[in-house]
């Protein structure tokens, strides 16, 4: 068990979808942990058991594939600010949490990253518990699925001059807070590209 006030960064984003009384706080702060992770952790390696999930607290990271031809693609940036959605906000590879199959991304911290911890022992008593958790949880899943889907399709079916517009129009603040390397990589495209297509723009 955590101090309730650490798990505020927490009860502040569930706080978007579900109200929260003090006994919903104490039953989530009893089933959670604090961690922290240097710069250039892999938090989670491809093809490994994905058995917890991290909320960022501060700090930064990325999620990663390796597709077909070996070339690495940034699957999404994570972090929490002001410009965070849940998909920047939690460090996990949710497919494989729920499925118990082998992760198919890689979570790499950029600097060191503070976060609280949930092992699916503990999320499976918080829904099994809690009817404001398993509500949060819903609505949670309906905005994850709709961030894979949006994504998946800003990879499979446009061009890369047209996902770095879109890039500008959705996440601006990302070209701020990584590598232009990084950037490229989530464009699936590679940095001398983004040169390239930035200098047009």
């Amino acid at each position: 068990m955590i101090p309730v006030d650490t798990c505020e960064p927490f009860f502040e984003y569930m706080r978007k979808y579900v109200k929260l009384d003090a006994d919903t706080m104490d039953l989530i702060a009893a089933h959670t942990g604090e961690v922290t992770f240097p710069p250039k952790h892999i938090i989670l390696h491809e093809g490994s058991k994905c058995d917890k999930v991290h909320f960022v607290v501060s700090g930064t990271a990325r999620s990663y594939y390796t597709d077909f031809s070996g070339k690495t693609i940034t699957w999404s940036f994570l972090f929490n600010n002001e410009t965070s959605i849940s998909k920047n906000l939690f460090a996990v590879d949710y497919p494989a949490f729920l499925t118990d199959k082998l992760s198919t991304v890689a979570i790499e911290t950029c600097g060191e990253l503070k976060a609280l911890t949930f092992s699916k022992t503990q999320v499976t008593y918080l829904i099994e518990n809690s009817f404001t958790y398993e509500r949060w949880m819903r609505k949670l899943n309906e905005s994850a699925f709709l961030h894979t889907n949006d994504r998946a399709f800003t990879l499979l079916t446009m061009t890369a001059t047209d996902r770095y517009q879109k890039l500008l129009k959705d996440e601006p603040h990302l070209l701020q807070m990584f590598s232009n390397y990084y950037i490229a990589s989530y464009l699936g495209i590679a940095p001398q590209s983004l040169s390239r297509i930035r200098s047009q723009h």
